[in-house]
């Protein structure tokens, strides 16, 4: 089960827990209850919101992420089980003993994977993909030269134009942007708690006030398909984050992707290479299983049959 991600978006609610449900009530009147056991995350955006500990307690226990938004629908805190996985501390003791060579080397890979994920989304769009392929190929082991950087600011002006800049603090297309990250981010911390690694330990991303730093890392693959969807909405004219684009953006984990082996959603896509991850650290002839990276495999990310009602929920 995929599961759904569940977003509060009304202020002043209410989060309780009452015989396997999550209620949601305002002023004592319940507005809405969903299984418990159906949430794959919880995203809290909005203000004045109280939560009882029993609710928190029970989605701890059962893995889903508690995702704290602050402006601009910016995470700015998360609460994640310390007990998720069998192997949980066996698991965290490989990651501390990585090599650096070979999170360098890890890094590369997850590199190249994004330039050549943004090459694809470009593709999809009906754009060049040639330039951003031939970045991809020229990230060496840790990426010292910024390939990274450069590719971003060429994929960007392709996207959107070249007027556009990526504002973390901005509203409209950017602010759109910050919500679908927000709900990647909850789905990869999710994967990558159930799989016993540690959010903190990192691969690359350096900053010492991100206790996510692991799943920034791993999401970065991921993020072309957040911009794909902002891209679709914005053709259509939808730029603002209201409720109809925030439940097209949380729907993005439950759309699908083509594989060799089949059309998988993309929350499975993610939970398969975060699982490769951990049994890498502890097996390094382990191989990382990364995202497929060209158009055909976008082919069937805005198929609707997939998608439910009950996929997703927000108040």
């Amino acid at each position: 089960m995929i599961g759904r991600i569940v977003e509060i978006a009304g202020d002043g609610r209410h989060l309780s827990l009452d015989r396997g449900f999550l209620v949601i009530s305002h002023r004592k009147d319940e507005l809405g209850r969903i299984p418990i056991d159906d949430v794959a995350a919880l995203i809290g955006n909005a203000h004045g919101l109280s939560y009882s500990n029993n609710l928190l307690v029970a989605l701890a226990e059962r893995g889903a992420p508690f995702v704290l938004c602050g402006a601009h629908h910016r995470p700015v805190g998360l609460l994640w089980p310390v007990d998720s996985h069998h192997r949980q501390a066996a698991r965290m003791d490989a990651q501390l003993r990585a090599s650096l060579p070979l999170r360098k080397r890890l890094w590369k890979q997850v590199t190249q994977a994004k330039i050549g994920m943004q090459a694809a989304v470009i593709g999809l769009f009906d754009g060049p993909e040639p330039p951003l392929r031939r970045l991809a190929s020229t990230v060496r082991s840790g990426d010292p030269s910024n390939i990274e950087g450069r590719a971003a600011r060429l994929y960007w002006n392709l996207l959107f134009g070249k007027a556009f800049r990526r504002d973390h603090d901005g509203d409209g297309i950017n602010g759109l942007l910050n919500y679908g990250y927000t709900v990647l981010r909850a789905t990869v911390a999710r994967h990558l708690m159930a799989a016993g690694l540690h959010p903190g330990i990192p691969l690359h991303h350096a900053n010492e006030g991100n206790p996510m730093r692991l799943v920034d890392d791993l999401m970065e693959p991921f993020r072309p398909l957040v911009d794909a969807c902002v891209r679709r909405l914005a053709e259509t004219g939808r730029r603002d984050v209201d409720s109809e684009t925030k439940r097209t953006l949380a729907l993005l984990p439950v759309r699908n992707i083509c594989l060799d082996r089949g059309v998988s959603p993309v929350s499975l896509v993610i939970q398969r290479m975060v699982v490769s991850l951990a049994q890498l650290y502890e097996d390094p002839k382990a191989t990382l299983e990364l995202p497929p990276v060209t158009k055909t495999a976008l082919a069937s990310l805005w198929e609707e049959s997939h998608v439910s009602e009950d996929d997703e929920a927000a108040d």
